[in-house]
């Protein structure tokens, strides 16, 4: 088993670059797309989402990021989403459970985060790992996070930009009306929610530890250390693999609050 790393000055440059590459598409919401389909019998498609964000500050956005207990105020997806352990002063491990569209199964993984603030950017990776205490449920499909993260740049005291990147291994043939789904409306859905958020956000905080912010100051995580030797990369090949591709796109008025990427 391949052995989990945190990332590190190499790697958060090489995130920053992959998130400000390529050709994008931009919708009249002021949102850019850019979608890079897999190749014939593999699953695994690279989408980004850019967003200017003219009333946010990207500190506050990087907190809310970051704030798994507001996240559950916010984030209509989730089922399940709380930290487990420290792996350094900058990297934790986490799980996430999060609702898909209908009919498919609900996904879960387990990931280790890591962030940096540098130059302007702040910077979240995400990847998953396997962790002893936390196999696969029967309930869920364990998806597989290659790689998921956010890039956010401050572009002035009360405004940023918000890059998301995700490839994830969703462990399936997904039919192609998901991956549409998913680059048409769910990701922009759920950026436009995430703007919202952090709009009430520091409301919000005033109200719920406010200088609590472990994210920022490493002394007050009071999370267990966990040793990364006891950590693996998750394979996707090691999952049961879902096929789903035969399934059809249910009319459902909840479908807008499904997602397939934390």
């Amino acid at each position: 088993m391949e052995r989990a790393q945190v990332p590190d000055a190499a790697a958060f440059r090489a995130f920053r670059q992959r998130c400000q590459d390529g050709s994008w598409q931009r919708d009249r919401g002021g949102l850019a797309v850019s979608l890079q389909l897999p190749p014939p019998g593999c699953a695994v498609h690279q989408l980004k989402c850019r967003i200017d964000v003219p009333d946010v500050p990207a500190e506050t956005m990087y907190d809310v990021l970051h704030d798994s207990e507001y996240r559950r105020q916010w984030d209509s997806n989730v089922i399940d989403t709380h930290d487990i352990a420290q792996v350094a002063a900058n990297a934790d491990v986490g799980y996430y459970a999060w609702r898909c569209p209908k009919p498919l199964k609900n996904r879960d993984v387990v990931m280790l985060r890591a962030w940096q603030v540098e130059d302007g950017y702040h910077t979240i990776i995400n990847f998953s790992i396997k962790h002893p205490k936390y196999p696969p449920r029967k309930d869920l499909v364990r998806a597989v996070c290659l790689l998921t993260g956010y890039l956010v740049h401050s572009t002035g005291p009360n405004s940023c930009s918000l890059t998301y990147l995700a490839q994830v291994d969703p462990k399936g043939s997904l039919p192609k009306w998901v991956v549409n789904k998913a680059s048409q409306y769910l990701v922009p859905q759920m950026l436009k929610k995430l703007h919202k958020a952090c709009v009430q956000y520091p409301a919000w905080k005033q109200q719920h530890n406010l200088n609590m912010k472990p994210w920022l100051y490493p002394e007050q995580n009071k999370l267990p250390v966990l040793a990364l030797s006891e950590l693996a990369l998750q394979s996707a090949a090691s999952l049961e693999n879902i096929d789903e591709s035969s399934l059809a796109e249910e009319k459902d008025e909840s479908s807008e609050h499904g997602g397939l990427e934390n």
